[in-house]
């Protein structure tokens, strides 16, 4: 499994089992993409600390559903682009996610960002995943 892979199941598995806070073995490209759902809302809070190694703590987002009951703001996370099956899209290709509800990244010679970004500077790239 990836490195990337591993990331995003570490977040859903934390969020369903209702944490509030996982940690993640710092990388470039994984705190991008933390930032990146720490924007569009989807996590609290991503920070980079430095332990005994280099982490990051990320900060999980629950919507109040009622005053006992919380949900994961994540519902569902999907990775599109694989170590054995590298897509790569076009700008012009790039869909909405969940009726506009969700997100696609994609890693561009211009650095990580969501699929709406790559649409506006036109620049395709690998595509990483889609969040909703």
């Amino acid at each position: 499994m990836d490195t990337i892979s591993q990331m995003l199941t570490k977040i859903r598995n934390a969020q369903m089992a209702g944490h509030k806070e996982t940690w993640i073995t710092f990388s470039k490209f994984k705190f991008a993409l933390a930032k990146i759902l720490e924007r569009e809302g989807f996590l609290e809070g991503v920070f980079r600390e430095e332990k005994e190694k280099e982490i990051i703590r990320i900060v999980l987002k629950y919507i109040n559903k009622s005053k006992t009951e919380k949900i994961p703001a994540i519902t569902g996370i999907k990775k599109v682009s694989r170590p054995g099956q590298r897509i790569y899209i076009k700008s012009e290709h790039i869909r909405k996610i969940k009726n506009n509800f969700g997100i696609s990244i994609i890693s561009t010679s211009k650095g990580v960002m969501t699929g709406k970004d790559s649409r506006e500077k036109k620049v395709g790239g690998e595509y990483v995943c889609n969040v909703w």
